[in-house]
């Protein structure tokens, strides 16, 4: 899932660059520049980085040659992601990649005419950063991570797994993960399936989530995927 959400990303901001009205011009004079918005913390915590770059070489588009990337870290910070915001639409990118709502909200804040492709976002319909999927006008575009029916398949496969589960406790971030938690209940009451919400505001959180999992006694354990990778406690 991660790598199709790479390339759908990587793909929209290349598009969004031609499709920009100042793009033929900037062609000529200078090398196309992207600016990168990450909610979280700089590698190797960013799970979206290197596998963005990789596709950008895959489409022919090489750092320091051919196309030029700003790296931003907001690390889970409302005020960073605004600054930092500012400060790529100050170097003047061609286009803004955001990732995760907070960023992507950081992003429109700050300029209204910069295309912004979004990844790892959950639902921007519900969350207000597109009108629509089909038509989201404005300035920003992208996938969305979420729907009913992968919630409903990723409990399936657990039912695979384990053919009596009953008790799932779902780990999130309540900055970013309630839409998750919503779609995944939605589905687990069809199956007949209980869902435990656990939400966790940062590394320091985790001991406790797990002791409240372990209390509920849960059979298995789904995680929102910006918790995935192991957050570095930061100095």
């Amino acid at each position: 899932m991660k790598l199709a959400l790479v390339t759908v990303v990587a793909a929209l901001t290349l598009s969004s660059f031609a499709a920009s009205p100042f793009a033929e011009a900037q062609q000529t004079t200078k090398v196309p520049r992207i600016g990168y918005l990450a909610w979280g913390y700089p590698p190797p915590s960013d799970p979206w980085r290197e596998p963005f770059r990789e596709r950008l070489r895959e489409l022919e588009y090489v750092e320091g040659q051919n196309i030029v990337v700003e790296y931003r870290w907001a690390e889970e910070r409302s005020d960073r992601a605004a600054d930092l915001a500012a400060e790529l639409v100050r170097l003047r990118v061609d286009v803004i990649v955001a990732w995760v709502g907070t960023a992507v909200r950081a992003a429109q804040n700050a300029t209204r005419t910069i295309p912004i492709v979004m990844g790892a976002v959950a639902d921007p319909v519900r969350s207000g950063l597109v009108a629509s999927l089909a038509r989201p006008g404005g300035n920003t575009t992208g996938p969305s991570m979420m729907t009913l029916d992968i919630a409903g398949k990723r409990l399936e496969l657990l039912r695979e797994i384990l053919p009596g589960v009953r008790r799932v406790a779902f780990l999130f971030s309540p900055k970013t993960g309630l839409g998750f938690v919503e779609e995944t209940q939605v589905a687990a009451q069809r199956l007949g399936i209980r869902i435990q919400p656990v939400g966790v505001g940062g590394p320091q959180e985790l001991d406790g989530a797990f002791a409240a999992v372990l209390r509920e006694r849960a059979e298995a354990l789904i995680v929102e995927p910006i918790l995935t990778p192991k957050r570095i406690r930061q100095p």
